[in-house]
């Protein structure tokens, strides 16, 4: 059996580049990383692999067919991994047309690549593409918001609250319809909130991160009250990897932390540990503020992981205390990723 040839989407972003790194590390598997390099991606969080035999770049947008369908001729990928994404909620309030295009319209033009080279009609493959698959990457947040109580599992009825859900939505629907029509062979994970190295400066961790060693106001939205399930980037590309070997054709599996916090206990529990980490004088929970919630705020996602946790075999390694302390010494030694 050959050596897989993966195209992973959004390779340098965060979670992509994470996940390049680790099949990178336990596989032979051959790795395409495609990226438009926007300022979500970044070559030094693919740095450490640029010599890597295995690895190979390509700059370049999801949403170009003639470079998508090019590139699959050329290479005869039969492995996808979809994370290129617009993913910052914010951005798809100010700006939302970004959103529809990348992960709507990017989402599908993958799609159909990947099916013109694997298939010649519906349930029909072609000499060599038997065992081809096409992981999606999405999130929590196409579920809508819980409240005090209950958990999202792969059966919630969608209900996105915000441009950014509603076009995840759109491009989960968009790959359950590949397969239910032509038995094209996706799955497709929804994830609650990633943290951990390489994460780009806008979002709340390196966020808290950044003000609090800049000596800035750490600024939280509304009460800080909004609950999230943190999950630690390495335990979610083990998920992501073990959903494209062994997930059920056409499945969907949500991948969770089991780490439902407060966003003010994250901010507290980052002070207090850069209070110890890098003291100053006084402490860093005297910089956090409270300011204006955003339009549309979720109050609370949580994931109830028990399909993959017993289908698959999954679980993660760490708790939100032993993956942010890594992830903050991270951040203290890469102080140039939060500039």
């Amino acid at each position: 059996m050959r050596n897989n040839k993966v195209l992973v989407t959004g390779g340098a972003g965060f979670i992509g580049s994470n996940y390049v790194g680790y099949v990178l590390e336990s596989t032979e598997d051959e790795i395409y990383v495609l990226d438009k390099l926007t300022y979500a991606g970044d070559m030094r969080n693919l740095g450490g692999f640029s010599d890597h035999v295995r690895y190979h770049f390509i700059q370049g947008d999801i949403c170009d067919e003639k470079l998508v369908n090019e590139l699959f001729e050329e290479h005869q990928f039969n492995r996808v991994v979809h994370f290129a994404a617009e993913s910052h909620v914010d951005n798809s309030i100010s700006g939302p047309g970004a959103f529809i295009e990348t992960n709507i319209v990017g989402t599908f033009t993958l799609l159909h690549a990947a099916y013109k080279t694997w298939m010649k009609g519906p349930n029909d493959f072609r000499e060599g593409f038997e065992e081809a698959r096409f992981l999606h990457v999405s999130t929590d947040e196409v579920y809508g918001t819980l409240g005090d109580t209950g958990l999202f599992t792969e059966t919630t009825a969608y209900a996105p609250n915000s441009p950014y859900s509603a076009s995840k939505a759109s491009s989960d629907f968009i790959v359950r319809s590949y397969f239910h029509t032509y038995h094209m062979p996706v799955v497709t994970t929804n994830c609650s909130n990633n943290y951990g190295p390489n994460q780009h400066k806008e979002k709340l961790i390196p966020t808290i991160i950044r003000k609090a060693i800049s000596g800035e106001p750490i600024p939280i939205y509304g009460d800080g009250q909004n609950v999230r399930d943190w999950l630690y980037v390495r335990d979610h590309c083990v998920g992501i990897k073990l959903a494209l070997d062994k997930g059920v054709l056409g499945e969907t599996y949500n991948i969770g932390g089991r780490n439902e916090r407060k966003n003010l206990y994250i901010a507290h529990t980052i002070c207090d540990m850069l209070d110890e980490l890098q003291p100053k004088e006084g402490s860093y929970r005297d910089q956090i503020s409270f300011v204006t919630d955003r339009p549309g705020h979720d109050f609370r996602y949580a994931i109830d992981a028990t399909k993959i946790e017993g289908d698959l075999g999954w679980k993660a390694d760490e708790n939100f205390e032993s993956g942010i302390q890594k992830t903050i010494e991270w951040y203290l030694n890469n102080q140039d990723r939060l500039l």
